[in-house]
């Protein structure tokens, strides 16, 4: 089973708006793009809202079905581990090995020498084609890299396998994330890490690392972009070696997590794979999430109330549902709109402060980030939520499919 050549992870929390995502997908695919749809939802996210993985099948296949879709398009098991694969194993076929929590785990001390005595004919100045300079390569850092990073590859080659067992190895696409830590990993971590994916027999089809850089949840991109644009060039270019070096699946690509509204480095990012024709996979999961709200917020009536209530609740419980995210988002909260001024604003006010427009005057980061990491009070709300969903569906499908199309789609991918 092979992913295409642009893939978008598109997650949907309440399953609402799977039609709204595809039609976005279609309206740029017709532009000429082969963009292939991934539907991710995580474990933690099918718990707060109190779904099953079968339901992100149906969804997807629902969405399908309805707008008669004929390309490839994939369900993706996100961000899972040995302890919380297996309710996914029987509709997912896209599975995110999430081995983070891994990293710097220890390995034996002949686990690493003999990793390192592999990479022998890899040490001194190594050369990479396309790379300007070197990668200097000493035993010192071998062993620093297998130090590192041999544990967790370990542990994706066990989940892999488990997944080989209960399915079979052609029936599913694997992603390798490492991005939920603090540390970047560099372009030579990221060669040795391929190294020992291939070595544990793992195909990885797409790879997802900790970039440098800040990725906030909803929010554009903080960081230097020209190193982002240094790392992310010599990435795709060490990917390339790799897949000819390790024989990893020629499909091999990078993955950017948190990735929805990281405006400014699209265009580093588009040039970049335009330039060495090169594919991208790019996971949007809270994005929609947002919409919904901006979309009942823009309906009026009971939709804004119901979007005032859930800033409200959101505001008052900020420490718990911050907490999970807090290596993933950053707010100031001394910038954040008092419950009573928000009571007071108009659906315009409330949309536009929410809504991902730089440089627009009411555009509000910190209020976004809160509102991103509070689904979980949206889903406590159940069907009166959820019932607004489908009572003001053309608003918030609108919502969705313009945000992804618009400000997705037309930076990543130079669409007019």
């Amino acid at each position: 089973m092979k992913l295409g050549k642009y893939s978008i992870g598109v997650g949907d929390r309440f399953a609402h708006q799977g039609v709204a995502q595809l039609r976005a997908i279609m309206k740029a695919n017709a532009s000429g793009l082969d963009i292939c749809p991934v539907w991710n939802k995580s474990n933690r996210e099918h718990i707060y809202v109190h779904s099953h993985p079968a339901d992100v099948r149906k969804e997807a296949d629902a969405a399908v079905a309805q707008l008669g879709y004929q390309g490839k398009y994939f369900v993706d098991a996100d961000h899972i581990n040995l302890s919380t694969v297996a309710p996914f194993v029987e509709t997912a076929d896209f599975f995110t090995l999430d081995v983070a929590a891994f990293i710097g785990k220890p390995s034996t001390a002949e686990e690493v020498a003999a990793f390192v005595k592999s990479c022998e004919k890899y040490t001194g100045d190594l050369k990479i084609p396309g790379i300007d300079h070197p990668l200097h390569v000493t035993k010192e850092l071998l062993e620093n890299i297998a130090g590192k990073f041999l544990a967790a590859t370990q542990q994706a080659a066990e989940i892999y396998k488990y997944l080989v067992e209960h399915k079979s190895a052609d029936a599913f696409v694997t992603e390798v994330s490492m991005d939920e830590v603090e540390s970047p990993q560099t372009p030579v971590d990221m060669l040795f890490i391929l190294k020992m994916l291939a070595d544990k027999g793992v195909p990885a089809q797409t790879i997802a690392p900790k970039f440098t850089g800040r990725f906030n949840k909803g929010v554009d991109y903080r960081g230097d972009l020209n190193q982002f644009a240094k790392e992310f060039e010599e990435d795709v270019l060490v990917i390339d070696f790799a897949v000819k070096e390790f024989g990893l699946p020629e499909e091999l690509k990078l993955s950017v997590h948190s990735g929805s509204d990281k405006f400014s480095i699209y265009p580093i990012i588009a040039d970049i794979i335009k330039k060495h024709d090169k594919g991208i996979h790019l996971k949007t999961a809270g994005t929609t999430w947002l919409e919904e709200v901006i979309g009942l917020a823009v309906a009026g009536g009971e939709g804004l109330e119901l979007a005032k209530q859930i800033y409200a609740n959101s505001y008052n419980r900020s420490e718990e549902l911050c907490a999970p995210y807090a290596d993933v988002i950053d707010i100031d909260n001394s910038q954040l709109p008092s419950v009573e001024e928000v009571n007071t604003w108009s659906s315009e006010k409330y949309a536009n402060t929410l809504r991902h427009i730089p440089g627009h005057p009411d555009y509000n980061s910190n209020f976004r980030q809160l509102i991103h990491v509070a689904y979980k009070v949206a889903a406590e709300m159940g069907a009166t939520y959820t019932g607004l969903l489908e009572k003001y569906a053309d608003v918030v499908g609108q919502c969705v499919e313009e945000n992804i199309y618009d400000r997705h789609f037309k930076r990543l991918f130079n669409l007019k």
